[in-house]
């Protein structure tokens, strides 16, 4: 099973960034604990601040592989490019925060990229990725 994550802008800063939002891990430790947790899964990491990237990124993992995990931080609450092209894979992605979105500012309720998803998973911290990574090797039994 091949799954990708993809992580937007100031995601590269954690565990320096807000600690206590963002916990003190940074994500590359917390990416290799990931492999070897599940060591028979192909797991890929690619992160950018730049929403571009991001677009190209879907496209380029959307048409190839099992699943797309997408923390696009901020550009959850901005990007119609993400959304749009998040529609235009076959991948089915799953959306996740770190953060409880909806515990914080009012303008972080909102996201452009769910209802394109299969799902949304949110205030659970770094272990929002295994939960995902768990619903992608769980479906396809």
């Amino acid at each position: 099973m091949n799954i990708h994550i993809i992580n937007g802008p100031n995601l590269n800063l954690l565990g320096t960034r807000e600690p206590e939002v963002y916990g003190d891990q940074s994500f590359d430790s917390f990416f290799e604990a990931l492999q070897a947790q599940f060591p028979s899964t192909s797991l890929t990491c690619f992160q950018s601040n730049i929403e571009g990237e991001i677009i190209t990124a879907l496209q380029d993992k959307g048409f190839n592989s099992d699943g797309i995990i997408l923390n696009a931080g901020a550009y959850t609450h901005t990007s119609i490019g993400i959304g749009d092209a998040i529609g235009a894979i076959e991948t089915s992605v799953i959306e996740v925060h770190i953060s409880n979105i909806y515990a914080r500012e009012t303008y972080r309720h909102q996201s452009l990229l769910s209802g394109k998803c299969v799902g949304i998973i949110s205030g659970l911290g770094l272990d929002s990725y295994r939960l995902a990574i768990e619903y992608f090797l769980n479906s396809t039994k």
